[in-house]
């Protein structure tokens, strides 16, 4: 994802220390900041963007950051309420932000319970997701607290913190607040009505795209486009490159390995183990499917995505030691400056924060409480607890530095959550805890810390946020524990509701490739039957393109997802690149047009994909489809119904260009 280039609103001399240091309200200032409108208003956002992130990283299998959006609906909301301050708009920004980042955690872990069979499945309810969310979300607020002054204020001009810098700008050019608005609410409509017309309405086909047949010289190639208006904007929101590189993982998969396996299976007349349990019985002949029965998704699944898995896990793997050196250096200043981090007494405003008993204490309880609840996957194991304690920590610092470098959107948390489930379930090895009983464990410490280490990043660009603008820490702390809160309760209901509506996590629908990709590890590693040899071809190809100066993390997580999800993120990114290249200029600004719009584009298009799971689940959605049936020619598996869908996607595609050309004055 490009960051912004920007500065904050003050000189850049004052900006290199903390002394020199003057934010845009002085700390002998009090203006309205912590109210109750800002509390309540920020806690909507996070319900929202919360909600739409878990639909986006369960279909996607990735999240972007909404703090740019919310910073600018909040002054355009507060600004029609009268009277608000900046210090009010950046409350409602900091709690509306959690909701974002705690679900990302979620989404990539929590569903993984799912396919931890037999015992997984039943820690997959409500209470228990709320729990593990609550648990999560509250460890990475506390592990910020003391690293707060050693990261934000010590190395104000080192790193650039690029979201909360740009946050800043934004809150400090409030007057600017309604034309940003306007950009990301006609994204939101846009979005929604575009998604609606398929999904709700039945008007035109959610997917396009064909398969050759097995029996051609390309057999079983594969290309398909799902036309929704998200992954149109997750592609302008990352840019050309990175969606490039996803899509040319997608071509690998879908159209490399999957003919080839298919023209090799020709000549294998018996079951080419891994035999997947779903493929273990053709009804037509009683036996495990043999390859050359196999349809493309089939292949895929027993096949294709063990090597799409070794990819991502060696590119995570290759990501997070690239970062060996920040790691240290963070470790080393987390641990110096813990005890004399955060100062409750202090007397200035801008150095108040959550006193250190509190962190500590908090810490404590939780670990206690992982450890006395009996519905959690952690019960009764203080080993997991003291786990859980340790990651959290090393993996907050980590957050919060590499987000402070690169930005939240490409913070490596899926890394992150991968080192610690492989130390997990090595250590549960040696000690002979092995078996499917230990899974729902292994999951719930690497979820807690995931979503511990996704919302310190987020935590650590809100606090900056509060530095430059001159917020007070305290109120920020404590609105971010609120934003959890609210948004661990919704965040739980969004999940199931959509598993139950959507058919299933691990469907076409909704495929989590996340957190699938987790489970793979986790049961492969505990029952020790993981297909090494797929998964070490992926961890090669990997490999190969790093040799070649790659990043190769994008590409893998490209061959991960199915074809039809990176083709229109790929052609999001191509709107982009043909925006920049019309008017000469990289957007390299959150505050663009064109990525504003395309912000809005992924929260009206998640958020419609919400109101399609809640129809079917009230079975009021008949009527409505009723009004497609009208028109079946546009959305037929005919040529009529491909060629309507595909100028429903061009048109949202010369929208979306049209807004990203027009100057943001």
């Amino acid at each position: 994802m490009a960051h912004p280039s920007v500065q904050p609103p003050v000189t850049p001399a004052s900006a290199t220390t903390r002394s020199g240091f003057q934010p845009y309200v002085s700390a002998s200032q009090s203006p309205a900041e912590f109210t109750v409108r800002a509390v309540i208003l920020g806690s909507l956002f996070g319900l929202l963007f919360g909600a739409s992130t878990v639909y986006l990283g369960l279909r996607a299998g990735l999240t972007v950051s909404a703090s740019i959006p919310i910073a600018v609906l909040a002054i355009s909301v507060l600004k029609k309420l009268g009277g608000s301050t900046i210090l009010e708009n950046n409350i409602v920004q900091t709690i509306g932000s959690a909701g974002e980042s705690i679900a990302g955690g979620v989404v990539f872990t929590v569903p993984a319970l799912i396919f931890l069979t037999p015992d997984g499945p039943r820690y997959f309810n409500y209470v228990q997701i709320t729990m593990l969310t609550f648990a999560g979300g509250i460890l990475g607020v506390l592990m910020m607290v003391p690293l707060r002054r050693a990261l934000i204020v010590k190395e104000h001009g080192v790193l650039p913190y690029p979201e909360g810098t740009a946050c800043a700008e934004v809150l400090v050019a409030g007057e600017r607040g309604g034309q940003l608005a306007t950009l990301v609410f006609g994204g939101v409509g846009v979005g929604a009505l575009w998604k609606s017309l398929s999904w709700i309405f039945n008007v035109f086909r959610t997917d396009m795209g064909y398969s050759m047949p097995r029996t051609s010289q390309f057999p079983n190639a594969t290309i398909d486009v799902d036309v929704s208006p998200e992954y149109l904007g997750v592609g302008y929101v990352i840019g050309p490159r990175i969606a490039g590189t996803m899509f040319a993982g997608g071509v690998l998969s879908w159209l490399v390995l999957l003919p080839l396996l298919t023209i090799l299976g020709r000549y294998i007349s018996v079951p080419f183990p891994p035999i997947h349990p779903n493929y273990a019985n053709n009804p037509a002949t009683g036996m495990p499917f043999l390859i050359s029965e196999m349809s493309p998704a089939q292949l895929w699944s027993a096949y294709i995505r063990y090597i799409g898995a070794g990819a991502v896990l060696a590119s995570g793997l290759i990501t997070l030691g690239r970062t060996i050196p920040t790691i240290i250096s963070s470790a080393r200043e987390g641990m110096r400056d813990f005890g004399a981090g955060a100062g409750g007494r202090a007397q200035v405003r801008t150095e108040r924060d959550i006193p250190m008993t509190v962190v500590i204490g908090g810490s404590l309880l939780l670990a206690v409480f992982l450890m006395a609840i009996p519905t959690l996957p952690t019960y009764g194991n203080p080993l997991a607890a003291i786990l859980i304690l340790i990651f959290g920590f090393f993996f907050a610092t980590v957050s919060s530095r590499i987000t402070g470098l690169i930005g939240t959107s490409s913070n490596p948390i899926s890394g992150m959550t991968i080192a610690t489930l492989i130390l997990t379930c090595l250590l549960f090895v040696a000690l002979g805890w092995t078996g499917d009983m230990y899974s729902p464990i292994a999951i719930g410490v690497g979820a807690i810390v995931c979503i511990a280490a996704a919302n310190a990043g987020n935590t650590s660009q809100d606090l900056k946020t509060g530095y430059i603008v001159g917020a007070t820490p305290l109120y920020q702390q404590i609105g971010l524990v609120i934003g959890v809160i609210a948004s661990a309760s919704v965040i739980g209901l969004t999940l199931l509701y959509l598993h139950n509506n959507l058919g299933g996590i691990g469907s076409t629908n909704l495929a989590a490739p996340q957190a699938t990709l987790m489970a793979t590890i986790i049961k492969g590693l505990l029952n020790q039957n993981l297909p090494w040899g797929l998964v070490l071809i992926g961890v090669f190809l990997s490999v190969a393109l790093e040799l070649c100066g790659i990043r190769s993390l994008s590409f893998a997580v490209g061959s991960y997802l199915p074809i039809a999800t990176t083709a229109p993120i790929f052609a999001g990114g191509l709107v982009r690149a043909w925006v920049e290249a019309r008017t000469g200029r990289a957007e390299e600004s959150e505050l663009s047009s064109g990525v504003l719009f395309s912000s809005g584009l992924i929260a009206g298009g998640s958020l419609a994909g919400i109101l399609f799971a809640i129809l079917v689940g009230t079975g009021t959605i008949a009527p409505l489809q009723a009004i497609g049936n009208m028109v079946p020619f546009l959305h037929s598996d005919g040529i009529s119904g491909q060629i309507a869908t595909a100028l429903l996607f061009l048109a949202l595609a010369v929208v979306t260009a049209r807004t990203a050309m027009r100057k943001v004055e």
